[in-house]
């Protein structure tokens, strides 16, 4: 495996994060900040760089490689690979009438099966329901391919994601990336480091991911009542406040983010589904139990494998950098102190993060958490 790392600030010119090599038919991930993204000459400046390249791109809330986190800039990792093969395709949300369950099914149906041994999926974040792609995915594949990734972002803005395949990105697209070799090895972990408080709910009204009502109470009025003042800087506050909703349906309680809210109905709109019945309760955490649970993670998945790992894909949630503001850095800090500085870092912060519960193959979507997939050859 061949790694070439690059990054790009606004109006700067593309700096190499580690030596400049030639590589041969990469697969070029391109991580980053949406607005530069957006700009015509990005996407032919990555052809210029890699002209046989698979180039995905997608939008970020901050890219991470191995030394920094960064907001306002764009982070190219190419690989070349000796033994393994890779096969792309998409899908579009929009163009299936928003059902993401569709979506999820026809992207994974499109892979032949035979050799297939993992899938990283990078898909847009503003329409999608991740809980139905995951569900659709899971229907289209065996259950022994692991499937890892996770949504776009847009900083903390919310207001639109995009992502593409050999092309400008755009909205409601979904890029899968499929890895076929004997000797290609994949594994994966995730942890979160939050803890519920408060009393338990049950969720008597909700709609897909709309919540309505908690104990026949209007759910966003007994959200602000807990919230007190920090209820003015809603939804931004409501991703320092997520809710851990244990369903009859999972083996495992699943956080899920408040990505909006609607004051004209009293609803508040989640990363993922939130079915009648479940039990919820408000949830919290702090710096030192993020970055623990991030090196729970990186050491979790290196004890699954056989050989050192080449590359680290991360996904973290955009929830954990608003909570870790200036010292954003230190999860990250503490995966590389685990992984050793021979493993190329690759990573965004993400609108939700896909991955199976450890122990288990069917892949979920998560909030809140730390996602680590780790890639060898």
């Amino acid at each position: 495996m061949k790694i070439v790392q690059l990054k790009k600030y606004k109006d700067t010119a593309w700096e190499y994060l580690l030596p400049k090599q030639t590589l041969s038919k990469p697969l070029v991930l391109v991580l980053g900040n949406r607005y530069m993204l957006e700009q015509d000459t990005v996407f032919e400046e990555v052809k210029t760089l890699f002209p046989d390249g698979a180039i995905v791109m997608g939008s970020t809330s901050g890219d991470i490689t191995s030394n920094r986190v960064d907001d306002d800039s764009i982070t190219i990792t190419a690989v070349e690979f000796e033994k393994t093969e890779f096969l792309i395709k998409t899908s579009n949300v929009l163009s299936s009438d928003l059902n993401s369950y569709k979506t999820g099914v026809s992207l994974l149906k499109q892979f032949p099966e035979e050799g297939l041994k993992y899938v990283f999926v990078l898909s847009e974040g503003s329409f999608i329901n991740g809980s139905e792609l995951t569900k659709g995915m899971n229907a289209s594949v065996e259950d022994n391919i692991l499937i890892t990734g996770g949504l776009c972002g847009d900083a903390a803005r919310f207001e639109k994601t995009i992502a593409g395949y050999n092309e400008n990105p755009k909205p409601g697209e979904i890029i899968a990336v499929g890895f076929y070799g004997e000797s290609f090895e994949a594994t994966f972990s995730i942890h979160g480091g939050w803890t519920p408080f408060g009393p338990e709910r049950v969720v008597t009204k909700s709609e897909s991911n709309v919540l309505y009502e908690l104990d026949n109470k209007p759910a966003l009025d007994l959200y602000k009542k807990y919230l007190g003042d920090k209820s003015k800087e809603l939804p931004a506050a409501a991703l320092l406040y997520p809710l851990n909703v244990k369903s009859t349906d999972e083996n495992h309680p699943i956080v899920r983010t408040i990505l909006n809210i609607n004051e004209d109905d009293n609803t508040m709109i989640l990363a993922g589904d939130i079915p009648e019945g479940s039990k919820v309760q408000l949830m919290m955490t702090n710096v030192d139990n993020i970055a623990n649970a991030s090196e729970r993670a990186a050491k979790q998945a290196l004890e699954l494998r056989h050989i050192k790992p080449e590359l680290a894909l991360l996904v973290s949630c955009i929830g954990r950098k608003l909570v870790l503001d200036q010292r954003v850095e230190e999860e990250i800090e503490e995966v590389v102190a685990v992984l050793g500085e021979e493993t190329t870092i690759c990573g965004f912060y993400s609108y939700g993060e896909i991955a199976p519960f450890h122990g288990e193959n069917n892949c979920q979507l998560h909030n809140q958490t730390m996602t680590i997939t780790l890639l060898s050859e």
